[in-house]
């Protein structure tokens, strides 16, 4: 059976180490923690846990931080985590199978990362990362955000997933890495532009959010998943700066990149139809996002609401607004059971009900913009 060094870099993570520590400690066969200058009590639980705790001083790049915690593995695998990730109990098993026949041969083994979850338990995004990777291999760490794992050779996909649960998000942090980087006169490569484009738009810069994206979408070179998601995304700017016909140019140009419609996708498409009262265009790309199945060894982002759930609420709205009230409860149920106590959800069950049982009421169902 192979060997896994757990490697780590922390700062100030007493809140959430021990929880991650906890979940792995027993599947690996040695713990590296490298800390770049905390001040709270990071360096004492980690500790508690193994006794190969290593210093490093900050640099300002992540990458650095994290070639040294491997710098210090000396199993046959390495493996990482972030503090605020676990491992759940499903997993663990899934892990624990992975470790006891992997074909030493493996260069490197995905694993799903669900980065988000509901407050219904529902993962609201996935993708893969390469997590599990060959020592001898020597594979480094690129880029300033968003860091990626140079790896080439023989990788395989497993099922097994890292979860994360992050307390707090540092706002503006990101933002402000690739804000220095422009004043360095960095060159960006695709790459940066579509990781760029996320930090402005998730900080409500959309204008400078549209032209990061509009720049890595006409950029010869770069990943076509990213191109795909930069449409995808940019069309959300588009829709926040009520930009409509821009915002369905946009998601319809994603098409040019990915050949066949994504949920994510699709899902915009509809509201964008349905914002415009023109009910039966958005209950076909709706529908249509209802019907696409997940690609299992697919690596980019995914966004499971946009598949399950949300279009079955919207679904719910729209088949009410053209009075086909049947449609419009079956619809809503399934949306529930997704997500069984959402309040709009159990709203929108009471109307209808009331609605095929013929009691009159002048109240509109609610959907994912009523929240």
């Amino acid at each position: 059976m192979i060997t896994v060094s757990l490697c780590m870099m922390v700062k100030n993570e007493e809140e959430v180490l021990a929880r991650c520590l906890d979940s792995v400690k027993d599947l690996v066969d040695e713990i590296n923690i490298v800390d770049t200058g905390s001040d709270d009590r990071t360096v004492e639980i980690a500790k508690e846990y193994t006794d190969r705790v290593f210093f490093f001083e900050w640099t300002g790049r992540f990458t650095d931080a994290r070639n040294e915690s491997f710098r210090h593995a000396t199993k046959d695998y390495i493996f990482y985590l972030d503090a605020d990730d676990v491992i759940l109990d499903e997993d663990r098993e899934k892990f624990k199978r992975l470790k006891e026949g992997l074909d030493p041969a493996v260069d490197s083994v995905s694993m799903y990362y669900n980065a988000g979850t509901d407050e219904f338990g529902n993962v609201t995004l996935k993708y893969r990362r390469n997590r599990l990777v060959k020592r001898s291999k020597n594979f480094q760490w690129g880029g300033d955000v968003h860091n990626y794992l140079n790896v080439y050779g023989h990788i395989i996909n497993s099922d097994v997933a890292i979860t994360h649960k992050k307390i707090q998000h540092a706002v503006g942090r990101n933002l402000s890495i690739y804000k220095e980087k422009i004043e360095r006169g960095d060159v960006f490569s695709p790459r940066d532009y579509f990781y760029y484009g996320n930090e402005l738009r998730e900080n409500g810069h959309h204008e400078k959010a549209i032209e990061s994206y509009t720049k890595n979408i006409e950029h010869k070179e770069g990943w076509i998943e990213d191109k795909v998601y930069a449409c995808i995304n940019r069309a959300d700017c588009y829709r926040f700066i009520e930009e409509t016909e821009k915002e369905l140019a946009s998601l319809f140009e994603s098409l040019r990149f990915s050949k066949t419609p994504r949920p994510e996708m699709c899902s915009r498409v509809g509201y964008n139809f349905q914002r415009k009262k023109e009910y039966k265009f958005a209950i076909y790309w709706y529908e249509l996002a209802t019907t696409i199945e997940d690609d299992s060894d697919k690596w980019s982002f995914t966004y499971p609401a946009y598949s399950t759930w949300y279009p079955h609420l919207q679904l719910c709205v729209c088949y009410y607004n053209l009075s086909n009230f049947e449609k419009s409860y079956e619809h809503n149920e399934l949306a529930r059971s997704f997500r069984p106590q959402d309040e709009r959800v159990l709203f929108n069950k009471e109307l209808l009900e009331k609605k095929l049982g013929l009691n009159q009421t002048a109240e509109q169902p609610q959907d994912e913009s009523s929240s």
